[in-house]
């Protein structure tokens, strides 16, 4: 069976398990509810994010409507690759893509405990730094001005740093700097971020981020700063708000 083949059954399996379809059962009666039709996503990511056999994946619940419907659709464009998601995702329309966002942005979910970090007192010195104040000279705006001042996120399309393992967050800003398997609307500003980090920096925002506990009050930031919005394209949904 060739690798294409074998991502597609992996998918329709999951999909059947699910929903409670299989070959050769008895019929069931499935209640027609956003979280039965949700379930293969659920087969991935679980409740909580997870590391499973082919990767890590990350959470989904809690994060902003706005942020998920941009990754959803971006999976389903072809902007951003995964294949089983985009097999998945292949003819969902835009108003599902939506309705699939609002239903997992509306779930609250425990996080995982920090990491502890073998950062050093330098490393962590410069995370520091880059989180709260940035680098003007090379046009690198602090975490904080869009993911907000908890780092929890922001309203309805920046999603939180927070509660992400730090393997993971190195993966995303070698993602982000190479352009190959994540790309935004442009202006993409991760982008353009990510390609002005230095290996060392982004190490050291992954270590410190992922070594940090969640707050108490883990609420969205209810504001983005005009200005950011204004020069990140791949922070707003297109063609329209949820």
């Amino acid at each position: 069976m060739r690798p294409l083949d074998l991502t597609k059954l992996l998918v329709c399996v999951g999909f059947a398990t699910a929903t409670g379809f299989a070959l050769g059962a008895d019929p069931v009666n499935v209640p027609d509810t956003m979280a039965e039709r949700v379930k293969a996503c659920v087969i991935c990511h679980g409740k909580e994010a997870r590391v499973g056999r082919y990767g890590y994946y990350p959470r989904i619940a809690g994060k902003p409507e706005g942020y998920l419907f941009n990754q959803l659709r971006n999976f389903r464009d072809g902007r951003r690759y995964y294949r089983p998601m985009a097999l998945l995702l292949a003819d969902v329309s835009d108003p599902y893509l939506l309705e699939m966002a609002a239903y997992f942005s509306a779930l609250k979910q425990s996080y995982p405990p920090p990491e502890r970090t073998a950062a050093t007192p330098e490393e962590l010195r410069l995370a520091r730094k880059l989180i709260n104040q940035g680098d003007a000279a090379r046009k690198i705006p602090a975490c904080v001005e869009c993911h907000g001042k908890q780092l929890m996120g922001t309203a309805p399309f920046i999603p939180g740093l927070l509660g992400l393992p730090r393997a993971y967050l190195i993966a995303q800003f070698g993602a982000w700097r190479n352009g190959g398997v994540i790309r935004g609307h442009m202006p993409d500003c991760m982008s353009e971020i990510a390609k002005q980090l230095t290996p060392e920096e982004a190490t050291a925002l992954a270590a410190w981020l992922a070594a940090q506990p969640i707050p108490e009050n883990d609420e969205l930031d209810a504001v983005l700063p005009i200005e950011m919005a204004r020069r990140c394209a791949s922070i707003v949904q297109q063609g329209g708000t949820p």
